[in-house]
């Protein structure tokens, strides 16, 4: 008997990483469009104002959801480093009102500096029951989509960046990375992956 559950334990880890693999794919593939109370971007690194690549593609993406129509208010998220100028929020919020996005339909985030600080401001900002589209890379979708619901957000939906610059192995890399970190945190909470507790 103790030899079947041995032999048992790897085949239903390594089901479960599969699973939770597949999920990611799936969540990463997913294009969630307006109407919809709120969009959140989730942060990415900028440079004394500008964003990376990385940021912008997922800006474009927002952008093209406003122009859409039916977009209530866009949440931006991300704080600064130690010698930054700017905080990810604030160089999101400037390419977005230079493409057009009101100045006034805005809100920021602008402390966090992980996915899980920065949904906990988030969910300071907007009602548990506001319908949300999270805006992220493939890969981080999933995550993204599980911590905003651990804080009580409950019509969460995720549209991920079609322009993303995160391609090829390291795509696939980050896919991996993100499906054990989910895997991990649905079993310990995704506060206390992102060491906060």
């Amino acid at each position: 008997m103790r030899r079947l559950v041995l032999l048992a334990v790897p085949v239903v880890v390594a089901g479960y990483l599969a699973v939770t693999v597949a999920q990611v794919v799936f969540t990463g593939r997913s294009r969630a469009l307006p109407p919809v109370d709120a969009v959140v971007v989730m942060g990415a690194a900028q440079y004394d104002g500008r964003p990376s690549a990385q940021l912008a593609a997922r800006l474009d993406h927002v952008v093209t959801l406003w122009e859409m129509g039916g977009v209530g208010q866009v949440v931006v998220t991300g704080g600064s480093r130690p010698g930054d100028r700017f905080s990810e929020a604030e160089a999101s919020q400037q390419y977005l009102v230079a493409r057009g996005v009101p100045r006034s339909s805005i809100l920021s985030e602008d402390r966090g500096t992980t996915t899980w600080e920065s949904m906990r401001g988030v969910t300071d900002l907007l009602e548990n029951d506001a319908s949300v589209i999270v805006v992220t890379d493939p890969h981080h979708g999933l995550r993204s989509r599980l911590t905003a619901e651990e804080f009580g957000l409950e019509g969460v939906e995720v549209s991920t960046t079609p322009t993303s610059v995160v391609t090829g192995w390291t795509s696939v890399r980050r896919h991996l990375i993100e499906s054990v970190g989910v895997a991990i945190g649905r079993l310990v909470g995704f506060e206390r992956l992102s060491g906060r507790g």
